[in-house]
């Protein structure tokens, strides 16, 4: 997820301060996050964009990039400092935990107005933009889902066709585990790739990880059960390698491309894949499969949206980027770039040349996905049962056995803390 981890610490630097209204009020700062193949290759997609806003409004964009690793807590300190850039790039599982801390500006209806209004946007993104019942903080910019790539000569070769549902998947994913080459490759490194399956795995299973009132529920059975079905593909079925465990990156993929792994699931990665050179046609992508009889969920609406600081010196400004960020000419040259999905209705997703792929991604995103919880404690869980998943997979990775209870213990821990931070 892409677009989707967390931590590391970060402080501002002198580049990224906060516009101070200079060229009278003809300034803004934008921090964008890591959306592109590099941090070098997001500036090269979005110079001419930016280029295009100040020819059109007189308004110049500072830009900074800033990696995934760093972005959150960037961000967490700009709220608590009050040094922060005029417009934000956040990854939209955050947006209802950022929007409690009251540092971004309100989209209301009026707001929403001066930006193309909240219709304009896919139903399925605009969810995304806070929490339930309450006035968003955040507009949809990208979208991503997650998927499950396959390489087509290599199930080619196997008779194999590709998987409907996670029984087929395992069963290609053993027959392709052979000679030292394990058939599917996960960012189980990654605590928040972790959590999104978590949520996906207990999803499809029929189970929530807050009830209504907002208390985790991260020890239920649907949940425990998840986790550990995705566990398994490394502990019990051993078609993930014990390595993967490393992998807080995008090494998964590299592999995948170099053919050492025939599998991979990611967020909307074509862009990645096709510059490590793997022709569109050499690849495919379904959804991630659900077992048999469960909830035909694949993914949640991931991707990235857009906040204005509430203390920004150019509201106006900021305003008119956003406007700008999110129009029909912009958001098509992105998405084309990024290989990111639409986020407007009745936009088409071309991204790549790759309209087959592409469809796929679309249907996922619109028909088979769940948001992750719209609750404020969202990226509490995300650290907590990422970060317990982590060490359960080092202990299998290391030898051992992870049992159901093993597994039950370290979410009740995380659900504790959960509990506890919310007071």
């Amino acid at each position: 997820m892409a677009a989707l981890a967390l931590s590391a610490a970060g402080c501002s630097s002198p580049s990224s301060s906060p516009s101070q209204n200079a060229e009278g009020g003809k300034t803004l700062t934008y921090w964008a996050s890591n959306t592109g193949t590099s941090l070098d290759n997001d500036k090269e997609v979005l110079g001419p964009q930016l280029k295009k806003f100040e020819e059109k409004t007189g308004i110049k964009v500072n830009l900074e990039v800033i990696g995934w690793n760093d972005l959150q807590t960037r961000i967490q300190t700009a709220v608590t400092s009050g040094q922060a850039p005029d417009v934000v790039n956040i990854g939209n599982t955050w947006a209802s935990s950022l929007q409690s801390t009251g540092a971004f500006l309100p989209m209301d209806d009026a707001t929403m107005k001066t930006i193309g209004g909240s219709d304009k946007f896919v139903d399925a993104a605009l969810e995304t933009a806070g929490a339930p019942g309450q006035t968003p903080t955040s507009v949809p910019l990208y979208g991503m889902v997650y998927g499950l790539y396959y390489n087509k000569a290599k199930f080619a070769e196997a008779g194999i066709q590709p998987p409907k549902t996670y029984e087929e998947m395992l069963s290609a994913a053993k027959k392709l585990t052979k000679d030292g080459q394990f058939g599917l490759s996960l960012r189980a490194g990654s605590y928040s790739t972790n959590a999104h399956f978590a949520f996906l795995n207990s999803a499809q299973n029929g189970a929530d990880l807050f009830d209504d009132a907002g208390k985790p529920t991260f020890t239920s059975d649907g949940v425990v059960k998840g986790v550990k079905r995705y566990i398994d593909l490394m502990q019990s079925e051993k078609v993930v390698k014990p390595s993967d465990v490393q992998v807080d990156s995008g090494q998964g993929v590299h592999d995948f491309t170099a053919g050492k792994v025939p599998m991979v699931i990611g967020a909307t990665i074509d862009s990645i894949i096709q510059a490590d050179g793997m022709k569109a046609d050499q690849y495919g992508v379904v959804p991630y499969p659900a077992p048999a009889g469960a909830k035909d969920i694949a993914s949640f609406p991931a991707g990235i949206n857009l906040s204005v600081f509430k203390n920004t010196k150019n509201k106006d400004g900021a305003l008119k980027f956003v406007e700008f960020m999110t129009s029909s000419e912009t958001q098509k040259a992105l998405n084309d770039k990024f290989g990111t999905l639409p986020v407007l209705k009745g936009a088409e997703p071309t991204f790549l040349a790759d309209t087959e792929k592409a469809k796929v991604l679309q249907d996922i995103y619109a028909n088979k996905s769940k948001p992750l919880p719209l609750v404020a404690a969202e990226d509490q869980y995300e650290s907590t049962v990422g970060k317990a998943m982590i060490q359960l997979f080092s202990k299998v990775a290391s030898g051992s056995t992870v049992s159901e209870e093993e597994i039950r213990g370290a979410l009740d821990t995380a659900q504790q803390q959960v509990a506890a931070s919310a007071g």
